[in-house]
């Protein structure tokens, strides 16, 4: 797996570290179920997701990965 300096991937996607840290009091408790049964279909008004710091690929070359918390922008080199 690449390192990156502003990006970390956990298995589910790549995840801003800066956000990550800020966001952690806001993280749902862990209750010992699947993240698709406390996610569902977004029943409620307010859904809580496991993390607001999802980043998103700036276009289709995948080149650069961006947070739409934050703003931060990181090329990602394949090797």
């Amino acid at each position: 797996m690449q390192k990156l300096n502003d990006f970390f991937n956990d298995g589910h996607g790549w995840v801003c570290r800066h956000c990550d840290k800020e966001t952690a009091a806001e993280k749902p408790a862990n209750t010992g179920l699947p993240r698709y049964f406390r996610e569902g279909e977004a029943e409620s008004k307010t859904p809580m997701l496991a993390t607001r710091a999802l980043a998103k690929w700036t276009d289709n070359t995948r080149r650069f990965l961006t947070c739409p918390r934050c703003g931060i922008m990181e090329p990602v080199e394949k090797s």
